[in-house]
């Protein structure tokens, strides 16, 4: 093979004219040449697609035709047709004689060009795209903020309705990354950033309003914005929150406004929406508070037209729950400095006792000294074992029903870990209650497994390859715990069975939540967390993993394997 500078030989122009197209090997490219007309063209074999050898394809006009699944191409600049092919890689051409030389000098930056492929996929929902960038960009940035704040900027945009179920599985894989293997840290963003795309797919977009002009006062904004989002008036609320943002609130003045107005009614939209709040937030202290005009703007919707459980018959009748926690409201006693030593009898109450004397017992606990945290922990483990606790003979949508008050009862507490307020501390309060209501949800109560000699965390993997192996996967996680297996192995294979199934919103909400509270606890209480979420992911497995198989696709493309092997046959006519 001769080089000089800058091309290499590739072929003979007499053998090229004569067979229409060659293939060729140059320095680790696999390259197919054509000869139309006057003109030579050289790309790469490699269909940008999915791999298929172009030199099976066919030439019209000027136009290259793979026969895989039909992407066509610019013969002559590389440029795709199809979006969910990408742009073929071409090769300048120099003819001396009968010797065709080729520039392999690369012309592109592919960090750069995947950010812009990324924005492509997220438009048009094109998820095998998607995942070709996440691989790409987060070997760039190990970190995946860079990728986070495109799905960020596009979600929140994207979607006249505002801030739901994508942003919040983004931010959920977004804090969940850095606890999986390296190498499955991108499967997490392109999950996360495929379900953005997904949600926003045929989906309105959100135009964004201007700050109030001139100066206006944070505090009073506050108010204007509960006011609005009291009558479910959207528009105005957005416009009192952005105004803040613009008249410089702090992070905590804006926790505030919104945790206050997800709190001034009960247990808004079953949970979601102050999930929603809380997810918002910690994306913004991954991607940077200067995004928060956009992002939190999206959160106004969601919480002037969610559903109020004041609404609700189940917190109505037979007990009238609402009442019962206003009168609480009423008493609700500054939260203690702490050190309090009763929780382990008021989760016991949580979990046995009637509505009222769950109540008492809460601002009894106050009185004694909890603080807001303190108190909010106690109600998320309650929380937490409902679903370690979860009985299979129950309807199996009645797993959501014990998640979504798991969910909500840690938003509640990371809010007052973030920014403690005596309107957050009510979802305290609210969150019990939806404990009491899920009490029938342990009757009768599944047994606690205890370690029973050692385990293999990789035998997860197997073992949620079969439907409804509840109880046997919290088995192996206790035993594995108890025989003192490593916890952040354990939450690494976690989230690998998580990565492998198609996704589930409340699955994936649950394992992140559990993951954050078994962190945030100690001793024998800090494995129950890891037990419920290993319980609700075998029975929310196994999926299709359908898109698992995508992902798998992009990343033996990006590692150059093959996925069409019949390179030996003649190329089409």
């Amino acid at each position: 093979m001769e080089t000089r500078e800058l091309t290499t030989r590739a072929a003979s122009l007499e053998e090229l004219r004569a067979k229409g197209r060659l293939v060729t090997s140059l320095n680790g490219h696999t390259i197919c040449l054509f000869a139309e007309g006057d003109e030579v063209f050289a790309v790469d074999n490699r269909c940008p697609h999915m791999g298929f050898p172009l030199h099976r394809g066919t030439v019209s006009d000027g136009i290259l035709t793979c026969h895989w699944h039909h992407a066509r191409f610019d013969l002559c600049t590389g440029g795709t047709f199809d979006q969910f092919a990408d742009e073929l890689r071409r090769f300048p051409v120099e003819v001396e004689g009968d010797d065709v030389y080729v520039d392999l000098t690369p012309r592109r930056d592919p960090v750069e060009h995947q950010r812009h492929r990324l924005q492509v996929g997220l438009e048009r929902n094109i998820p095998l795209v998607v995942a070709k960038a996440a691989i790409v960009l987060a070997e760039a940035d190990p970190t995946g903020v860079d990728a986070l704040r495109a799905g960020l900027d596009f979600g929140v945009r994207r979607r006249a309705e505002g801030w739901n179920r994508g942003l919040t599985t983004l931010t959920c894989f977004m804090n969940l990354a850095p606890r999986v293997a390296p190498e499955e840290r991108s499967a997490a963003l392109y999950h996360g950033l495929s379900d953005v795309a997904l949600e926003a797919a045929g989906d309105e977009p959100r135009f964004p309003l201007e700050p109030l002009p001139g100066d206006a006062d944070p505090e009073r904004l506050a108010r204007w914005f509960r006011s609005f989002i009291e009558v479910r008036d959207a528009e105005g609320a957005e416009r009192a929150l952005v105004s803040a943002v613009r008249a410089g609130a702090s992070p905590q003045q804006l926790a505030d406004m919104l945790f206050a107005a997800a709190t001034d009614h009960r247990y808004i939209e079953g949970g979601h929406t102050l999930d929603f709040v809380n997810k918002a937030l910690e994306a913004l202290d991954i991607a940077g508070w200067e995004r928060a005009e956009a992002v939190l703007a999206s959160m106004a919707a969601p919480l002037a037209f969610a559903e109020r459980m004041e609404e609700s018959n189940a917190w109505r009748h037979p007990v009238d729950l609402v009442a019962l926690l206003e009168d609480a409201f009423e008493r609700l006693p500054d939260p203690g400095p702490g050190g309090w030593e009763g929780r382990a009898e008021l989760v016991e109450t949580i979990l046995t006792a009637e509505a009222a004397e769950i109540l008492e017992a809460l601002l009894a606990a106050l009185r004694d000294g909890a603080s807001a945290v303190e108190l909010a922990s106690a109600v998320t483990f309650a929380a937490a074992v409902r679903i370690a606790r979860f009985p299979t003979t129950n309807e199996f949508g009645d797993w959501d029903t014990a998640m979504h008050t798991f969910t909500f009862a840690n938003a509640v507490e990371q809010g007052l870990r973030r920014s403690p307020s005596r309107e957050l501390l009510r979802g305290v309060l609210d969150a019990a209650m939806s404990v009491h209501l899920d009490r029938f949800l342990n009757v009768p109560a599944t047994r606690l497994p205890s370690p029973d000699g050692e385990a293999d965390v990789d035998d997860l993997f197997p073992l949620l390859d079969e439907q409804q192996r509840v109880d046997e996967a919290a088995q192996l996680v206790a035993s594995y715990l108890g025989a003192g297996g490593d916890t952040d192995r354990l939450i690494a294979v976690l989230g690998a069975c998580l990565l492998r199934e198609d996704r589930n919103f409340h699955t994936i909400q649950c394992v992140e939540a559990a993951v954050r509270q078994h962190e945030l606890l100690d001793g024998e209480e800090a494995r129950l967390p890891l037990i419920a979420a290993a319980r609700y992911l075998a029975a929310h497995a196994p999926t299709a993993r359908s898109q698992r198989q995508t992902y798998e696709i992009a990343r033996r493309l990006h590692r150059g394997e093959k996925l069409y092997e019949d390179d030996a046959l003649p190329p089409a006519a």
